[in-house]
């Protein structure tokens, strides 16, 4: 029977969190983009998952997932050549969820990576760029991650501009229907939130103790599916930090959330 870490900070309670995302997927590429959804990947596959794939970010596939830092004698366990043609393969066929961390998330799943405000050819802020989100979505399944859960990110109406697929009837290309899509977790410092309310409306899944169900609606630009009862978010086992410390020796994650409080915040 697992025991649960007493102290643990909230980094950490996002990590396990996240981790969910991976869990049930089977063998697909895991990709964690940003440092707290890269350990969840890792934690996933060394625990609820061990059929993820995870590649080195160059060319192998690992049998088990690199730390954030190794020594120089570190020698990583290549399982096979994975280079781009067969990542391009990988995503192309569907076996493959990655976890990225928009700038904005509307009601329908949509996420804009690209820029915002003013005109597409104007914007206010310029970011990365529609880059590979596009074909991507439309392609493998995805999470996101949110590390300050707020209704600049969660926005109103559509976002600004609109980069990848989401649960919009309005904007579904010509044969697709909601099964051809699959937007899993969204993470965030406040909750976690999945698209099983109705007709893949948002639905609130759990709070992180010590925050309430007020705080994230207030904090949230749309309305959000509220079950009867809403969950708690469970604390990391004393083997998921474990793990954890093992991925992230040097504790790069505690520099990823502004003051990375404690995972308790009551």
């Amino acid at each position: 029977m697992s025991t649960f870490a007493t102290d643990y900070t909230l980094a950490e309670l996002m990590i396990v969190a996240a981790a969910e995302a991976f869990a049930d997927k089977g063998e697909v590429l895991a990709t964690g983009i940003g440092v707290i959804p890269r350990i969840a990947a890792s934690v996933a596959m060394k625990s609820s998952n061990p059929e993820l794939m995870m590649t080195d970010s160059e060319a192998y596939l690992l049998s088990e997932p690199n730390p954030l830092s190794r020594d120089a004698d570190y020698i990583q366990r290549n399982e096979t050549w994975m280079g781009f043609s067969r990542i391009f393969d990988n995503v192309w066929s569907g076996k493959r969820h990655a976890m990225i961390g928009p700038t904005q998330i509307d009601r329908f799943g949509q996420a804009n990576i690209s820029c915002i405000g003013g005109t597409y050819e104007q914007p206010k802020v310029q970011m990365l760029g529609m880059r590979g989100l596009p074909g991507n979505s439309i392609s493998h399944g995805n999470s996101f991650f949110v590390p300050s859960h707020n209704t600049r990110v969660f926005v109103e109406g559509e976002c600004d501009v609109v980069n990848s697929i989401g649960y919009n009837p309005g904007r579904l290309p010509k044969g697709y229907s909601f099964d051809d899509i699959e937007i899993g977790l969204i993470i965030t410092d406040l909750c976690v939130l999945d698209f099983g309310g109705a007709n893949k409306a948002v639905r609130l899944v759990s709070v992180h103790p010590g925050i309430t169900v007020e705080q994230v609606v207030e904090n949230t630009g749309f309305p959000l599916e509220i079950p009867t009862i809403v969950a708690t978010t469970t604390a990391p086992t004393e083997a998921q930090m474990e793990i954890i410390n093992q991925i992230d020796p040097k504790n790069f994650r505690s520099k990823q959330l502004k003051d990375n409080p404690k995972g308790d915040r009551s």
